[in-house]
């Protein structure tokens, strides 16, 4: 698989919610989160020498050497294209320490918005989102046989093994899960955004876009941007770099910080910025040359952007989305609290695997199901001071509430699938398709992630008799409650 960078989730397209529960304005959805797409060139032998390797398509020999006459690539360039289990990738001609430069490629030959401003259509994508002038950019080079990189769209994937690429046969092993939401969200918005843009600039300017674009064209710059659009250098956010995007993913590689901009000599007699790449393992000549596209995301996005999964169980997640509802009769009250900490009417909360809960989950939880006897703590008095007292459970009554919809929720949702854990581990033993192995595995983690959390609140809900609620502490703090929980005595209506 010839995978690339990723662009960082600050830069995603698309966020979209699918409602899972409500009940008594207590809202609770599973958001489907913004995401990014991957699954190149396949073969299976290994290189030897890069002229001579019958196994090299001639396409990226000849994009090699285009990089040669770029000077980009030399013959003291400690890597070469080779092809490897996930496709094409990059392999060590020697042996590479680690933090070793093993490529740098300079600013001429990145295609990001600059390029595209330098262009004959600079001025046509002047408002357009960085994203969509970038794309409609690619698409335009792609058809162009003077284009500067030309050999380089050669060894471009068509499509991958991305979610968005899919069949609607293929989608139904994705039934229930976030990531089908999500995959679905993603193809309506980029058949709007393309509708638009063909509309507004492509039609009206078919002096710059001679050949017909489909639907399937943007559809290609849209997966080579979330899969290859690289957005961690210094004032850059989308940025697709050629040569770059020959390294290969490994969950062994625990570490983002392998990439610089940096100033150096981008030819014989020229100097330029230089995106350089640093080896964030030692290497034996001969090994593939790996880094981590992005250690946040889960299964789901790696599945939605690259098309492929890591058995990994920390790459499990599931997202859930809280609102206060507008009918709520404190919902003014309700969303100044969670302004005044850092949320707002809707928060989104990613639940991974085996890891303790989000901060700032429960005491949302318990905002949004305030009410009844309550809501006196809704009250203006206690606004500097109630997100304390809601990281504490408030009453018996609202920890109650929080516990039985989230666990109906995650019954709800667990319903929705059509296979259960133990069928997808059945499954997981036998030689699935690679798209069949992302569902299994992506379905799989979901649930194990929802079971996870109906455990956390079964427990919790096992455990109401024994918590000490708000008014209980309240009295401790006034001396008036006793070790045992027995009121000393006194006047209490005057401090309730």
């Amino acid at each position: 698989m010839a995978t690339i960078f990723s662009a960082c989730s600050s830069t995603a397209f698309l966020s979209h919610t699918t409602t899972i529960f409500q009940s008594k304005g207590f809202s609770f959805t599973a958001k489907v989160p913004p995401h990014h797409l991957k699954r190149p060139l396949h073969a299976n032998k290994s290189l030897t020498s890069l002229e001579t390797d019958i196994s090299i398509s001639p396409a990226v020999q000849t994009f090699w050497q285009w990089l040669k006459e770029e000077g980009v690539v030399s013959d003291k360039t400690p890597v070469k294209p080779g092809v490897v289990p996930e496709g094409l990738g990059l392999v060590a001609l020697k042996d590479i320490s680690r933090n070793e430069v093993v490529l740098q490629v300079p600013k001429r030959l990145w295609i990001n918005p600059d390029a595209v401003a330098a262009s004959e259509i600079g001025s046509l994508c002047g408002g357009l989102k960085p994203w969509l002038s970038v794309a409609l950019f690619l698409i335009r080079e792609r058809s162009r046989e003077d284009s500067v990189w030309k050999h380089y769209f050669k060894v471009l994937p068509e499509k991958t093994d991305s979610t968005i690429y899919w069949s609607e046969e293929e989608l139904l092993e994705l039934q229930g899960t976030q990531l089908l939401n999500t995959t679905l969200g993603v193809k309506e918005y980029v058949q709007n955004e393309f509708q638009r843009l063909e509309q507004e600039i492509i039609l009206p300017n078919k002096k710059f876009f001679p050949s017909p674009i489909t639907l399937d064209d943007f559809f290609w710059a849209f997966g080579i941007l979330r899969s290859r659009a690289f957005s961690r250098l210094r004032n850059e956010n989308l940025v697709v770099i050629p040569m770059a995007d020959l390294i290969n993913h490994s969950a062994r590689v625990t570490t983002e910080d392998h990439a610089y901009e940096v100033k150096g000599a981008a030819g014989l007699f020229s100097w330029d910025y230089l995106f350089s790449l640093r080896s964030p393992l030692s290497l034996k000549a001969g090994e593939q040359v790996y880094i981590q596209y992005d250690l946040k995301k889960c299964n789901a996005e790696l599945a939605l952007d690259y098309g492929f999964i890591e058995p990994n169980s920390d790459r499990n997640a599931y997202t859930l989305t809280l609102q206060i509802s507008e009918s709520d009769p404190f919902f003014d009250d309700k969303l100044d609290i969670a302004e005044s900490n850092g949320f707002g009417e809707t928060a989104y909360f990613d639940i991974v695997f085996n890891r303790p809960l989000p901060p700032g989950l429960l005491p949302y939880l318990r905002l949004v199901a305030l009410g009844g006897t309550d809501a006196f703590l809704l009250e203006s008095l206690f606004r500097n001071s109630i997100w304390g007292h809601l990281e504490l459970p408030v009453s018996r009554d609202n920890e109650e509430l929080i516990c039985r919809v989230v666990r109906e929720a995650c019954k709800s949702a667990l319903a929705g699938y059509h296979t259960t854990v133990e069928e997808d581990n059945k499954l997981k033993e036998t030689n699935l398709d690679s798209r069949l192995a992302i569902a299994v595995g992506v379905r799989e983690g979901e649930k194990k992630v929802l079971q996870q959390i109906d455990e956390i609140f079964k427990e919790k809900e096992l455990e109401l008799d024994q918590l000490q609620y708000y008014q209980e502490r309240r009295l401790k703090d006034l001396g008036l409650c006793g070790e045992a929980g027995e009121i000393i005595g006194g006047d209490l209506e005057k401090y309730f």
